[in-house]
Formats: C-alpha cells, structure tokens, sequence
C-alpha cells in the first residue's frame, strides 16, 4: 500500500542547510498497524506530512497504491488526502463553531456528498467511537479524549483506508490516551492500515511495528509488540 523508496528531505533558509529526512525506506503493507517514534528533530512529523501527502520529498519516490505521489497535481493530491486517509491530529483540530456531528460531516461535505447520506454516516461514525449520545455538543462541551474521539469519527467518515494520526494522545491522561488506542486496535481489527506518530514509548508499544527514527533516518524496524522503544523521548 504504501511504499517509501530513499526519501530525504532538506529544508533551506539562505545558506543554512537541515536534513530532516535522509535517505528513509520503507514499505508499509495493508492492514498493519504501525508506529513511527522518535524524539524532537528526529523527522517523524516531516516524514507524516510527505506520507499524508501535505509535502513532497526534496528527493527519493513516495508510491501509495502503486502509483507515485511525486506525479499527481495538485487536485489529485487533495482527492487522496480526502478520501484516500484519514487525518488525526493532537490538536484535534476541530471547528469551535460546529456540533460534533457537523465537524465528523466536514469532510463530506467537501466531497458533495448528500445531506442525508452525511447525517447517517456521521451518525454512524460517532457511534463507532461510543459518542453517539454527543451528536450537538459543542468542543468546548467535551473532554479531550472526547474531541479526539470525534476526530477519529471524522477521519472515518469518508471510510479512508489509512488512518495517519500524528500525536493523537499528546494531551490526553493516560486512561483516555489508553481508550484512544484501543479504538485504533479495533480499526485496525476492521482492516484499516493505522499509522500513529509518537514520541511515547508506551504508546508505540500499542501496534504491531515501529519504526524508530533519529537524526532523519531510520534506527529500526521491528515487528511484535515492544515493551520499550529505545531513543523515543528526548
């Protein structure tokens, strides 16, 4: 499904120079759950922004489904972020203004989807994170796991088969970061390929790979469930 063939990265300001990937390559299968973890600077966020299609590499080739990213314009590129994968960010990043049913819609909407059909499939998606009884509560009605359990719902909404989240328990206790994972366990079960972005040992021990980054590029990659990820936190 996901193919990443000798990425870098490098951003320039002037004449200053930073890596941020150098030379990384992977294969990601369908249906997998894996963990990308490392500390600040490591290029974990960077490396999520080319896979989620949000940037391209300086160098190397990013093929998803078989066909390579680096030839797609800039309306295909949207058509893959919206219905290709589903983002979770930890900000949650949803709208102050909007029900959690009209924030789970969202990404419908820009699809032209129906009305109907939205309101049954955003109904459907918040059931799926047990908040059905949640439909017109505003953000700031909910708890944070709560937000991040509606974001997931919006993520699923437009039944994407990757689900990218990028520290989507970085502001939650450990009980609700727990519950979160536990639903990408069930994801997962689903057959949808998850990728969590992490700086948390704990969290990366969740899924059934990870790939360990420093300095740009790629420590190890292992399979199994970790009791420690070595290098993870700062």
């Amino acid at each position: 499904m996901i193919e990443v063939k000798n990425i870098s990265k490098i951003y320039s300001n002037g004449t200053v120079k930073t890596i941020a990937l150098g030379g990384v390559s992977f294969t990601i299968e369908k249906g997998e759950f894996v963990a990308i973890i490392g500390p600040s600077g490591s290029g974990k966020s960077t490396l999520m922004h080319i896979i989620g299609a949000l940037d391209t590499p300086t160098s190397g080739e990013y093929i998803l489904n078989g066909t390579s990213v680096d030839d797609m314009d800039d309306d295909e590129l949207a058509e893959i972020r919206n219905k290709e994968i589903g983002f979770v960010f930890q900000a949650y990043n949803l709208l102050a203004r909007n029900s959690s049913i009209k924030n789970v819609a969202l990404p419908m909407m820009y699809a032209s989807i129906p009305k109907k059909e939205r309101y049954e499939r955003a109904v459907a998606a918040l059931k799926s994170v047990n908040l059905e009884d949640k439909h017109t509560n505003f953000p700031n009605q909910l708890s944070g796991g709560q937000k991040q359990r509606v974001a997931i719902a919006r993520a699923l909404s437009m039944n994407p088969s990757i689900i990218l989240a990028d520290e989507p328990t970085g502001n939650l206790p450990t009980k609700q970061s727990d519950e979160i994972m536990d639903i990408f366990d069930g994801l997962n079960q689903k057959g949808h390929t998850v990728i969590v972005i992490t700086h948390e040992n704990e969290i990366a021990a969740r899924a059934q790979r990870v790939i360990s980054l420093v300095d740009g590029k790629i420590q190890t990659d292992k399979k199994g469930k970790h009791e420690r990820i070595e290098h993870a936190i700062d």
